[in-house]
């Protein structure tokens, strides 16, 4: 793996979503793994095209589920037998019934916060500043255009064979995306 001073990535773009799928095609299968796909919109089959795998974040959420439950059960029945007994009409220290209000409160708290900080953790949130950023090309991703960017820490990544590569997917333009300082230009060059 070559990964040259400062170089975050190189970057593809394309003028339509068709040539973009073909493109990602062309590029899960070069066994690329760390890389992503800009568009101005969602493109049905690109989860696919990219070959990307199921999230682990229900998992995350069903830990802090039960985690939530198991810790409500454990509190209420220290509270209620243990701690503070106290007999009401013969009735049990620690019934499920009377419990189940917190038990389904605190399963689902902690699910909330399970999923909430499970997603900003597993997508490297919060990110206030990204590489691409500084790339004027890359401003029309919100508007027109379609993006590949392959990044220089993929362990297949070579500048020059990974350019070469891009170069042959056919698109408009390809850029090198520098890890400077914000407000420092990447350098780009029209194909």
């Amino acid at each position: 793996m070559s990964t040259p001073g400062n170089l975050y990535g190189i970057m593809v773009e394309f003028d339509s979503a068709s040539a973009l799928v073909e493109a990602v095609r062309k590029t899960r299968d070069q066994g690329f793994k760390r890389w992503d796909v800009h568009t101005p919109f969602p493109i049905h089959g690109m989860d696919e095209a990219m070959g990307i795998r199921g999230t682990q974040l229900p998992f995350i959420v069903l830990a802090c589920a039960l985690t939530g439950l198991g810790l409500a059960v454990l509190m209420q029945w220290w509270m209620n037998a243990i701690d503070y007994p106290f007999i009401i009409s013969g009735k049990p220290l620690f019934g499920i019934p009377a419990n189940v209000p917190i038990m389904f409160e605190l399963t689902v708290l902690l699910s909330a916060f399970g999923c909430f900080f499970g997603m900003w953790g597993l997508n490297g949130m919060p990110k206030l500043y990204h590489p691409l950023f500084k790339s004027a090309q890359f401003r029309r991703a919100t508007q027109d255009r379609f993006f590949i960017v392959i990044e220089a820490d993929d362990p297949q990544f070579e500048a020059g064979k990974t350019r070469d590569f891009l170069d042959s997917l056919g698109g408009l333009s390809i850029e090198e995306i520098s890890d400077d300082e914000p407000g420092d230009a990447g350098q780009s060059t029209e194909d």
